[in-house]
């Protein structure tokens, strides 16, 4: 039976925290990493009525999308919502984790989820997202030395990829050729005659802000006083799969025969399905970005998609954008809209965990609007 540590690092494998947006609050919320899971209830927010079904189920785990704190609080009484939801949950023994903005971007995230729900194919980013900044070292290194010269790389920070460290090239054995000077003090061969040695080409790529103390470890494992090398800088990398909000392509439809078939696989909810635009505009390419989109209009009015859909558009930035000439407007509700990630991550766990725990997608609709005159 795994224990809450186990299904915390699965999920923050899945969707890391060190992704999130600076101004959010991700990871294990409430819980001992230590104790086991058996059931994992998955909803969208957590509220009261979540919190209260997570209980009753008795659950182990409430994994939800939204942060339960997204501000800093002082005091957690039951005389709120907020700590009525923690205090259920604890008086449960039901731990409670986030994964918000991580999951936004990420692979098999919300942004993803919603457009594979939608039918999309094909999918790319609208906005890939940036890796860290890399360098390459390139050094070489006489035969003998090659492995204290790595070693010292990467316990400065050089060879870092992913989840694996110590990550280097070495080519097959070449002739290092050089005469010392006068002033000279080498290590191998005699000031004033021609020397070759066998040597080595270590490449290993390094975060440009350890560039500094990755090249002064290699100057000082190395045997030569003035050692060959030299530093590239890599050409800014992007996570091709990794991004804000998802583009691709739908058969070719209209944009009235399209807002039918999102109405149809997303969850009911009064909110709808609203649509900006001329119902028989033909639709082939369709951007979507799971909850609150409006950021991405200015990013969408000259790109080659015939239809946007997302949450919570506002009036007047809506309106400018269709006087642009844009992209047709679809706005879905932003609870349904999110919804479309549980059963994902309810996937993902059945792989990862099979029949150790049990999974639910909580069935309570936490959309706050619940008439539509």
């Amino acid at each position: 039976m795994p224990s809450l540590k186990d299904v915390v690092d699965l999920v923050h494998g899945w969707y890391p925290p060190a992704t999130a947006d600076s101004w959010d609050a991700v990871g294990l919320v409430y819980g001992d990493p230590e104790q086991p899971v058996k059931r994992i209830l998955l909803a969208v927010d957590p509220t009261p009525e979540v919190a209260a079904e997570a209980a009753e189920w008795k659950a182990d785990l409430l994994l939800v999308h939204h942060p339960l704190f997204l501000k800093g609080v002082h005091g957690v009484a039951a005389t709120t919502p907020k700590g009525r939801t923690l205090h259920t949950l604890a008086k449960a023994d039901c731990a409670l984790l986030t994964a918000h903005t991580n999951a936004d971007q990420a692979v098999g995230g919300v942004s993803e989820a919603f457009a594979v729900a939608l039918g999309l194919k094909d999918l790319s980013p609208i906005i890939p997202a940036p890796s860290e900044p890399l360098d390459k070292l390139t050094v070489f290194v006489p035969s003998d030395a090659a492995a204290p010269v790595r070693a010292a790389v990467a316990e400065a920070g050089a060879g870092r990829i992913g989840d694996y460290d110590f990550a280097s090239f070495t080519s097959a054995p070449g002739e290092g050729r050089f005469r010392p000077l006068d002033g000279a003090n080498p290590m191998i061969g005699t000031v004033g005659e021609l020397e070759t040695v066998e040597e080595v080409r270590i490449e290993v790529v390094l975060p440009r802000a350890r560039r500094g103390a990755v090249v002064r470890a290699m100057l000082g494992a190395h045997p030569y006083e003035e050692p060959a090398y030299d530093v590239v800088e890599v050409a800014d990398p992007q996570l091709v799969d990794v991004g804000t909000g998802r583009i691709g392509s739908v058969e070719p439809t209209t944009l009235a025969g399209f807002a039918e078939a999102v109405a149809a696989a997303l969850p009911p909810t009064e909110h709808g399905v609203r649509v900006a635009g001329d119902p028989e505009r033909p639709v082939r390419r369709v951007a979507v970005c799971g909850g609150a989109g409006d950021f991405l209009l200015d990013r969408l009015a000259t790109s080659d998609a015939d239809v946007y859909v997302t949450s919570d558009l506002r009036h007047h930035p809506a309106a400018e954008f269709l006087e642009k000439g844009g992209p047709a407007l679809v706005d879905v509700a932003h609870w349904a809209a999110e919804w479309t990630w549980l059963p994902v991550v309810d996937q993902l766990l059945h792989e990862a965990l099979g029949d150790a725990v049990e999974t639910r997608v909580s069935a309570i609709s936490t959309d706050p609007w619940t008439m539509h005159l």
